[in-house]
């Protein structure tokens, strides 16, 4: 039942990735309003899942100071990963700004390895109850939209054709099932791995809101933008805390 669960749970997010991609093909004002308003959601998501869910899951088993240690080591690999990617996003880069076919391929590469991790994430979530599985799936969907529509549109600004970039996507979106069934076959070699791995991705969690999506967030000026973005924020929160306590 738990195999089950796994599977079509990371299926379902891989599927996704084919809908972030149709996003982009509105129009341009209605694309931004829906970035826009899923970045603030999204934001509010996976912070949720975090403090709400994952954390206090995992420290249920693993202890305030085994899973806090988890959570800061997912926070540097996180770092680490999207280091990586600037640093080689930097070389392949001439002197015009134009971004080359190698930014493209390595874009591939680094979302195949996020989409392995959330595919962990949501086995270990299934691994621990029903609920924390459904959570964590959650989160994994919201945070994926806006992240799918960036990887669609840099791979087409690579030099992709629209058809090929659209299967490399949902082909890097699959890695999830590799992450999810790697983990569901192997978690039994540890013992309260499951726990680990939860904090672990609260931790990444937490570094791609802090560092990536609350930036993104910094740039809207506008008043009346701004309350929207939080109220986009508290209901994404909102939607993860209800979730956990209905389930729970």
């Amino acid at each position: 039942m738990v195999l089950f669960e796994i599977i079509a749970a990371t299926l379902f997010v891989s599927m996704l990735s084919l809908l972030g991609a149709a996003l982009f093909f509105l129009g341009k004002k209605s694309m931004e309003t829906a970035m826009f308003l899923l970045v603030g959601f999204s934001t509010g998501a996976i912070l949720g899942a975090s403090f709400f869910d994952l954390l206090p899951e995992s420290i249920e088993t693993a202890g305030v100071q085994g899973a806090l240690a988890a959570a800061f080591f997912g926070l540097i690999v996180a770092f680490v990963m999207e280091k990586m990617v600037h640093l080689h996003h930097h070389h392949h880069v001439d002197h015009e700004g134009e971004h080359t076919h190698p930014l493209g391929a390595l874009m591939l590469v680094g979302g195949a390895m996020h989409s392995f991790f959330d595919g962990v994430a949501i086995a270990a979530g299934f691994l621990v109850g029903v609920p924390v599985g459904i959570t964590t799936t959650v989160a994994v969907i919201f945070h994926e939209l806006p992240h799918g529509i960036g990887n669609f549109s840099l791979l087409l600004y690579s030099g992709y054709e629209k058809k090929k970039a659209l299967l490399f996507n949902f082909l890097t979106a699959l890695c999830s099932m590799a992450g999810g069934l790697l983990f569901y076959f192997f978690a039994g070699e540890v013992k309260g791995l499951e726990a680990y791995a939860l904090a672990f991705t609260a931790g990444t969690f937490i570094y791609i809101a802090s560092a990536d999506l609350f930036p993104e967030l910094h740039k809207e000026k506008d008043a009346k933008s701004s309350t929207v973005q939080l109220a986009c924020v508290l209901l994404g929160a909102g939607l993860i805390w209800l979730i956990a306590s209905v389930l729970g």
